[in-house]
Protein backbone atom coordinates (compact mmCIF):
# COMPACT_ATOMS: atom_id res chain seq x y z
CA UNK A 1 0.00 0.00 0.00
CA UNK A 2 1.46 3.14 -0.68
CA UNK A 3 1.66 5.78 1.94
CA UNK A 4 3.12 9.58 2.66
CA UNK A 5 3.14 10.31 6.69
CA UNK A 6 3.90 13.18 8.15
CA UNK A 7 5.52 13.38 11.89
CA UNK A 8 7.16 16.10 13.69
CA UNK A 9 4.51 18.83 14.23
CA UNK A 10 3.35 20.36 17.74
CA UNK A 11 3.88 23.11 19.90
CA UNK A 12 6.41 25.60 19.72
CA UNK A 13 6.86 28.90 20.87
CA UNK A 14 8.18 31.98 18.43
CA UNK A 15 11.79 32.05 17.10
CA UNK A 16 11.77 27.46 18.20
CA UNK A 17 12.86 25.06 15.65
CA UNK A 18 10.88 22.07 14.14
CA UNK A 19 12.01 19.02 11.89
CA UNK A 20 8.97 17.72 10.05
CA UNK A 21 9.13 14.08 8.71
CA UNK A 22 7.83 12.94 5.50
CA UNK A 23 7.96 8.80 5.21
CA UNK A 24 6.88 6.86 2.51
CA UNK A 25 6.04 2.81 2.51
CA UNK A 26 5.00 1.40 -0.71
CA UNK A 27 7.47 3.05 -2.73
CA UNK A 28 10.87 4.40 -3.04
CA UNK A 29 11.43 7.84 -2.40
CA UNK A 30 14.51 8.56 -4.18
CA UNK A 31 12.79 8.39 -7.13
CA UNK A 32 10.32 11.12 -6.68
CA UNK A 33 10.29 14.64 -6.08
CA UNK A 34 8.99 15.84 -2.66
CA UNK A 35 6.55 18.69 -2.08
CA UNK A 36 5.63 20.54 1.35
CA UNK A 37 2.37 22.08 1.46
CA UNK A 38 0.85 24.20 4.49
CA UNK A 39 -2.94 25.56 5.15
CA UNK A 40 -3.48 27.81 7.83
CA UNK A 41 -7.18 27.90 9.24
CA UNK A 42 -9.52 29.82 6.62
CA UNK A 43 -7.08 30.02 4.18
CA UNK A 44 -5.78 28.17 0.88
CA UNK A 45 -3.53 25.64 1.13
CA UNK A 46 -0.49 26.56 -0.22
CA UNK A 47 3.29 25.44 -1.23
CA UNK A 48 5.81 25.70 1.46
CA UNK A 49 9.00 23.75 -0.41
CA UNK A 50 10.33 21.57 -2.77
CA UNK A 51 12.97 19.54 -3.42
CA UNK A 52 13.65 17.23 -6.79
CA UNK A 53 14.55 13.42 -6.61
CA UNK A 54 18.34 14.01 -7.49
CA UNK A 55 18.24 16.72 -4.52
CA UNK A 56 19.58 19.17 -7.19
CA UNK A 57 16.52 21.37 -7.23
CA UNK A 58 15.37 23.19 -4.57
CA UNK A 59 12.38 25.70 -4.04
CA UNK A 60 11.01 27.70 -0.97
CA UNK A 61 8.29 29.99 -0.95
CA UNK A 62 9.61 33.34 0.31
CA UNK A 63 8.37 33.24 3.47
CA UNK A 64 10.41 30.32 4.21
CA UNK A 65 13.76 31.33 2.48
CA UNK A 66 16.51 31.45 4.41
CA UNK A 67 14.33 29.49 8.22
CA UNK A 68 13.43 26.36 5.72
CA UNK A 69 15.90 22.95 4.93
CA UNK A 70 14.99 19.85 2.72
CA UNK A 71 16.78 17.08 3.30
CA UNK A 72 16.48 13.55 2.67
CA UNK A 73 17.67 10.08 4.09
CA UNK A 74 17.07 7.48 1.43
CA UNK A 75 18.02 5.09 3.56
CA UNK A 76 14.95 5.57 5.99
CA UNK A 77 12.77 6.54 2.96
CA UNK A 78 12.39 9.76 4.38
CA UNK A 79 12.22 13.36 3.37
CA UNK A 80 12.60 16.17 6.16
CA UNK A 81 11.75 19.96 6.43
CA UNK A 82 13.89 21.69 9.11
CA UNK A 83 12.13 25.47 10.11
CA UNK A 84 14.17 27.81 12.83
CA UNK A 85 12.85 30.82 13.47
CA UNK A 86 9.45 30.00 13.45
CA UNK A 87 6.66 32.61 13.47
CA UNK A 88 3.28 32.02 14.61
CA UNK A 89 2.09 32.84 11.37
CA UNK A 90 3.91 29.62 10.49
CA UNK A 91 1.04 27.86 12.41
CA UNK A 92 -0.58 25.53 9.77
CA UNK A 93 -0.81 21.82 9.26
CA UNK A 94 1.93 20.94 7.12
CA UNK A 95 1.52 18.34 4.78
CA UNK A 96 3.95 16.20 2.11
CA UNK A 97 3.15 15.51 -1.32
CA UNK A 98 5.82 13.35 -3.81
CA UNK A 99 5.53 12.97 -7.55
CA UNK A 100 8.19 11.71 -10.17
CA UNK A 101 10.50 13.91 -11.10
CA UNK A 102 9.50 16.50 -14.03
CA UNK A 103 11.91 19.49 -13.16
CA UNK A 104 10.30 22.06 -10.67
CA UNK A 105 7.35 22.77 -12.84
CA UNK A 106 4.39 23.86 -10.74
CA UNK A 107 5.75 22.48 -7.70
CA UNK A 108 3.72 24.54 -5.35
CA UNK A 109 0.56 22.99 -7.29
CA UNK A 110 -1.21 20.50 -5.30
CA UNK A 111 -2.50 18.67 -8.06
CA UNK A 112 0.75 18.31 -9.49
CA UNK A 113 1.80 15.24 -7.17
CA UNK A 114 1.05 11.49 -7.22
CA UNK A 115 0.93 11.12 -3.69
CA UNK A 116 -0.25 13.08 -0.38
CA UNK A 117 0.53 12.31 3.47
CA UNK A 118 -2.71 13.37 5.67
CA UNK A 119 -0.85 16.28 7.79
CA UNK A 120 0.88 17.30 10.55
CA UNK A 121 -0.01 20.08 12.99
CA UNK A 122 2.30 22.90 13.70
CA UNK A 123 1.38 25.70 16.06
CA UNK A 124 3.70 28.50 16.83
CA UNK A 125 2.49 30.44 19.92
CA UNK A 126 3.92 31.77 23.48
Amino acid sequence: QVQLVESGGGLVQPGGSLRLSCAASGFSLDAYAIGWFRQAPGKAREGVSYISASDRITYYADYGKGRFTNSRANAKNTVYLRMNSLKPEDTAVYYCAARQSRGGSSWYTWGAYDYWGQGTQVTVSS
